[in-house]
């Protein structure tokens, strides 16, 4: 592993500047047991079968690589002795070496999963870069249903009041939120209606959601009502696609089944960011390639492919714009996955496009440019961060 002076992990000479962590979550403010940590590493919610470990993973075997030397400990250690330093270093110290060791300067954080997790200020003060908030839309509608719900509130007027209250929470977030994120592949799937409802449908199904008690905001008329008013607002709006855990049906999150709102959501002003991705990132690179404001992500996809990460890079760069591509780590849950999602994107990215640069395709000013628009500069520019080392609040 190389380290540069500066203590993160990258390949060596990247060149690259502080990298823009356009999506990502919390990590754990305890200290998690073996099997606690080992659920982190895979995107299944069910246990691994008999005789087996999640550290026998891609991402498994990308922890044991780039994490241990940061904790004082030889790459590629048995699981069982990092663990034990990691116990031995505590959470707030394993925090502070595995999201210093990352080398990103901004973090764009989903703040809509449960648990105690650290928020958009914590974890950046721990990684030395600032915190910006993405509201997740389903988070927020659940939130206020729950409130309606509580106080009694089932019937048509308070159907009424709700949607007010919903529209009213949205324009709310969008004043200090960089962001929206919808996960509708997980409700109900990308094959939505890309067209707003009508009001009295909103309605209607906000009614028969209050009336239900159902906790999970399912309904496709609510959740095409919840896109809508997110487009409003200008902020751009993150999609979940590709893969996850077992709660979607991967055939329903493919990202072509958005070009309907791709087309509808033209010319608004909102910028579409397609999350994931993989294993559908050339239909993602395709829709970045025709419509001007869809971007495209390579997080988690790269943290899941190890070190095949330099194959999938490759093949988003196929077709999609230089502009249009983002840097993510998606972690969640432990630092781990901001150290091992910033190496493998940094040697993914530098191995490809210096294969690119020797070969005499490239030009090696514009590898170096394109390589911090993807890493950084894009990101910024989508998400109308300060540049970077500029005071907050400048744009």
């Amino acid at each position: 592993m190389v380290r540069p002076a500066d203590g993160r992990v990258a390949g060596p000479d990247d060149g690259l500047p502080p990298l823009v962590d356009h999506h990502c979550h919390g990590v754990l403010r305890h200290e998690p047991d073996a099997g606690t940590f080992a659920s982190y590493l895979t995107e299944s919610d069910r246990p691994p079968a008999a005789g087996t470990s999640f550290f026998d993973t891609q991402t498994g075997f990308a922890v044991r690589r780039w994490c241990p030397p940061l904790l004082d400990l030889p790459a590629h250690c048995p699981p069982e002795d990092y663990l034990a330093r990691r116990r031995a270093l505590g959470p707030d110290e394993t925090r502070r070496r595995l999201l210093r060791a990352a080398g990103i300067g901004a973090y764009l954080l989903d703040t809509g999963l449960p648990g105690d997790l650290t928020g958009p200020g914590e974890t950046a003060a721990a990684g030395g870069g600032t915190g910006h908030e993405v509201v997740r839309l389903e988070t927020l509608a659940e939130r206020i249903a729950a409130g309606f719900r509580a106080a009694g509130g089932r019937g048509a007027g308070d159907a009424g009041e709700f949607t007010e209250a919903l529209a009213g929470a949205v324009a709310h977030a969008a004043r200090t939120a960089v962001a929206f994120k919808s996960v509708a592949a997980y409700r109900h799937g990308l094959a939505l209606d890309p067209t707003p409802p009508a009001d009295d449908a909103v309605r209607d199904a906000a009614r028969g959601w209050l009336a239900a008690g159902a906790p999970r905001l399912t309904d496709p008329v609510l959740l095409r009502h919840l896109i809508a008013l997110a487009v409003a607002t200008g902020r751009p709006l993150q999609l979940h696609t590709g893969f996850g855990d077992p709660d979607l049906r991967l055939d329903h999150a493919d990202p072509a089944l958005l070009t309907g709102l791709a087309r509808t959501t033209a010319g608004t002003g909102t910028d579409l960011v397609l999350l994931h991705c993989y294993p559908y990132h050339r239909q993602a690179a395709y829709l970045a390639s025709v419509f001007p404001h869809v971007y495209a992500d390579v997080g988690l996809t790269l943290t899941h492919t190890g070190p095949r990460a330099t194959a999938v890079l490759a093949e988003f760069l196929e077709l999609a714009p230089f502009g249009k591509l983002l840097f993510s780590t998606d972690a969640y849950g432990l630092p781990e996955l901001y150290t091992v999602g910033a190496a493998l994107f940094r040697t993914a990215l530098t191995g490809v496009l210096g294969e690119w640069t020797a070969s005499g395709a490239w030009s090696e000013a514009d590898a170096r440019r394109v390589g911090a628009m993807i890493a950084a500069e894009n990101a910024r520019r989508v998400y109308r961060l300060p540049a970077a080392g500029a005071p907050a609040g400048e744009d």
